[in-house]
């Protein structure tokens, strides 16, 4: 009984010591991922790396880990003559093969979001100078559209206290455009024009976070979604080169 006893202290004891050790190599690997995701330029800044699944030692042996998590508030996109945060930012990445030395990585499947805010939106679309050119409304070089939440799908948008309308927002790949805009009744009366509609607004952000691109249409869900709190992107991606 006694040996018995002796031997079950000791198992329980190396599970510990095995627990402990597999804790402390994930936690290693998460730092260095999170690090390498910074140098080779798929985040913009430090993202927090959450590797997922027990025990991380056999993924490892495997060279493939079954889940991963990056999330980060403040990393940055752009459409290359501007750069704006995205704010909670969160991905999952699923399928992760490695290299023994870090150096490269691949992932099968990936998904995420992300919001950008409506004044941080409004400084990716032309200045509203070049969008109602032509009129008779007081726009001074550079100003641009405050834009706001208008309901599901779309977003509205005024020159200081005058109403421009309400526009959508929809996405082909990663360009993203903002359309649909017409001036309303108040704003055609100062601009002494009637029911003018405003040229789409497009840009195409080339910096997107962990690899990823928008997401594709899908029935009633789109790549970018207007929310109260700003503009939501969907990102997704099939084969992404996560580092290397």
């Amino acid at each position: 009984m006694r040996g018995w006893l002796k031997a079950t202290i000791g198992l329980v004891v190396l599970s510990g010591l095995l627990v402990g050790a597999d804790r402390i190599a994930v936690g290693v690997a998460e730092d260095e991922a999170a690090d390498r995701l910074v140098q080779s330029g798929r985040m913009s800044q430090r993202p927090d790396v959450s590797i997922e699944g027990f025990p991380f030692l056999t993924q490892v042996l495997s060279m493939k880990l079954d889940d991963v998590r990056i999330s980060s508030d403040g990393v940055t996109v752009g459409d290359g003559s501007h750069q704006v945060a995205l704010h909670s930012f969160k991905a999952k990445l699923a399928g992760v093969k490695v290299s023994d030395s870090m150096n490269s990585a691949t992932v099968d499947s990936g998904t995420g979001s992300g919001i950008i805010s409506y004044p941080d939106l409004a400084q990716l679309l032309p200045p509203a100078s070049q969008l109602l050119h032509g009129t008779k409304l007081p726009v001074g070089t550079g100003t641009r559209l405050s834009l706001s939440y208008g309901g599901p799908g779309k977003v509205k948008a005024s020159l200081g206290p005058i109403a421009i309308g309400e526009g959508t927002v929809h996405n082909d790949g990663n360009t993203v455009t903002v359309d649909g805009f017409r001036l309303s009744s108040l704003a055609g009366m100062f601009a002494g024009v009637t029911n003018q509609q405003i040229e789409p607004m497009s840009f195409t952000l080339d910096t997107l976070p962990a690899g990823l691109k928008l997401a594709a249409k899908d029935g009633d869900k789109d790549g970018v979604t207007p929310l109260p709190e700003g503009l939501q992107l969907s990102f997704d991606g099939k084969g992404v080169k996560l580092l290397g």
